[in-house]
């Protein structure tokens, strides 16, 4: 059911505009443009069944055995377990937590996300190009880092509440930074880019003559947003807070550190598996996954209700971007610079300590010595560089086919309608409704024995299973900003090339692709990242020879050398860090013309 778009969007939409791809594809003599444009039955239809048997097998069928232990209790089939678990009143307290935990961090990461995509997509001052990039380097602290860098930051202990007892002279901290407060500002601070990086990508593709068109009409700015800007964006916002929601639900980090006595799903599963009950572990975590397939449910259930195409024609991309008087400018550029260093003081706190040799800082506000007697290490011990090399590795892998998977799934699942449609939807979602935890140990009881003829194979111990389970874990992040492209792609480009003579693998190629590019890019950005910091399926699934660099950085905190674990850190997020600059530009700049 599509919503009837508004006067403005129907003037828009009704203006002609030249084709996008008339210069690239040479017309047929005598080809007749057909009513509606469909590529092959069996093309597509080999696809959705190649594609939908693929993540059964990878995705439901490893998970088979969780929910086949939630229900076994001495050698039978009870639901003995399910009723220990709603009769437990911390377990309902754990799962209410969860929940409202969620929402809560989609809102507030949805208020910083969305204005900072506006502020850096929309209006043109000095350095735009490079705030914007950095204002997504959050997303470069993995959780345990980012945890860490929070606690020396704003913990009891950390430079700012040290730094404000001194000041004062105060006997005790001034703050306890535990509880679900910390939890949020931790979620909102790493989790809000997911809204930014999918909003610039949906403003990268609005055609500012729906805007002008409202203008035309007599609507006012706030009118033209509403009425036009903000439904053409519901497709991103909706993708952006799925997955917000979804790792909110799965996160471990922060609740397990800065939590206390607040408990959510995901640290009970841990506290469940410690306390040697498996099934109730289970319970668990068939409980949480349910829980966001049910939010997963809701989320489509709007969008098939509110579909909006004409994001663009191909010849006049993105908002226009404003230019504001001469000291405008300036108080601007101040305030972006002011903004993105705030975001930005985590990173320079683990760069810090970076530089702070082992066993050096204990009570002292400033650390008392400094060294780059870590980076020496990290540099001169070819040993120690492997980690870096085996994420980087394993995360292009991954990200790869990511890429490939997302753009034939969000084809499938936006342009075609056929039998097991819903399946392919719900399948391409699991593994981010899932713990990291849960993954991998599907991943370890399916693929930990030769069993061809059952679907496993002996993959644990080898280097494939890392990156099978960084593919596996961001099949919905890079599928869903594909799938948001999709959704702003005018369908009559298609129709028009194939008017124009163009099969379906050209007409993919040479026109759906290069457009829906800057959405498929910011997911696949988001997901090498996640593969490179990826900690909680590493953990489980590593050996010495594909260690990352994420258990390198957990053996440097066991063994208490804060310094050369911060000094690891750096290096990853000055990876990530060029990964992101590199990609947003592209991004921000929209498709080529």
């Amino acid at each position: 059911m599509t919503e009837e778009p508004s006067p403005a969007s129907r003037a828009a939409t009704s203006a002609p505009e030249p084709s996008a791809i008339s210069h690239t594809l040479s017309p047929v003599p005598g080809s007749v443009t057909p009513h509606r444009w469909r590529p092959k039955v069996r093309v597509t239809t080999l696809l959705g069944v190649g594609i939908t048997l693929l993540l059964l097998w990878l995705v439901l069928y490893p998970n088979l055995f969780v929910f086949v232990d939630s229900l076994r209790a001495r050698g039978e089939f009870t639901m003995e377990h399910y009723q220990r678990f709603f009769a437990s009143r911390s377990e309902r307290e754990a799962l209410w937590n969860s929940v409202w935990l969620s929402g809560a961090s989609v809102l507030l990461s949805g208020l910083i996300g969305i204005p900072l995509a506006f502020l850096f997509s929309r209006y043109e001052f000095p350095g735009r190009t490079i705030l914007g990039g950095l204002a997504a380097m959050p997303v470069l602290l993995p959780p345990l880092v980012g945890v860490i860098a929070f606690l020396f930051l704003y913990g009891e202990s950390g430079f700012l509440a040290r730094g404000i007892q001194e000041l004062f002279g105060l006997a005790l901290p001034p703050w306890r930074f535990t509880g679900p407060w910390a939890i949020l500002l931790v979620h909102a601070y790493t989790m809000y880019v997911y809204f930014f990086l999918f909003t610039s990508a949906a403003l990268s593709r609005l055609d500012r003559g729906y805007g002008e068109a409202a203008a035309a009409l007599g609507a006012s700015p706030v009118t033209a947003f509403r009425r036009v800007t903000l439904p053409m964006l519901a497709p991103a916002l909706v993708g952006a807070s799925l997955l917000v929601f979804m790792t909110s639900m799965g996160s471990f980090s922060a609740p397990y550190v800065f939590g206390g006595g607040f408990r959510v799903l995901a640290t009970q599963i841990f506290v469940s598996k410690l306390n040697g009950e498996p099934a109730i572990a289970a319970v668990e975590t068939v409980v949480l996954a349910a829980v966001s397939i049910l939010f997963l449910a809701l989320l489509q259930r709007y969008e098939a209700r509110r579909e909006y195409t004409g994001a663009g024609k191909g010849t006049v991309s993105g908002l226009h971007r404003i230019r504001l008087g001469r000291r405008g400018t300036i108080l601007l550029t101040l305030s972006a610079w002011a903004l993105v260093g705030f975001l930005l003081l985590p990173h320079a706190t683990v760069l810090l300590v970076s530089f702070v040799p082992e066993g050096t800082w204990t009570t002292e506000f400033i650390p008392p010595a400094w060294s780059t007697a870590n980076y020496t290490s990290l540099f001169s011990e070819s040993e120690l560089l492997t980690p870096i090399l085996n994420s980087l590795r394993m995360a292009t892998i991954a990200t790869l086919a990511n890429v490939v998977l997302a753009f034939v799934a969000a084809y499938l699942l936006v342009r075609r309608g056929f039998r097991g449609k819903r399946l392919l939807g719900a399948l391409v979602i699991l593994p981010w409704a899932l713990p990291g935890t849960v993954l991998a140990v599907s991943l370890a009881t399916t693929f930990s024995v030769n069993q061809p003829l059952a679907g496993r194979f002996l993959l644990v111990g080898t280097f494939a299973i890392l990156p099978l389970a960084y593919f596996i874990r961001n099949i919905p992040l890079v599928t869903r900003a594909a799938m948001t492209s999709f959704r702003q792609l005018d369908p009559s480009l298609e129709e028009a090339s194939a008017s124009l003579g163009a099969d379906w693998t050209t007409t993919m190629r040479r026109v759906a692709l290069p457009i829906v590019l800057p959405g498929l890019a910011a997911g696949a950005l988001l997901a090498f990242v996640t593969a490179l910091g990826e900690f909680v399926a590493s953990v489980m699934l590593y050996t010495f020879r594909t260690r990352p660099i994420s258990i390198a950085i957990l053996s440097e905190l066991r063994a208490f050398n804060f310094g050369g674990a911060a000094a690891y850190a750096v290096l990853l997020i000055a990876l990530m860090a060029v990964v992101l600059l590199i990609g947003y530009g592209k991004v921000s700049d929209g498709p080529t013309q």
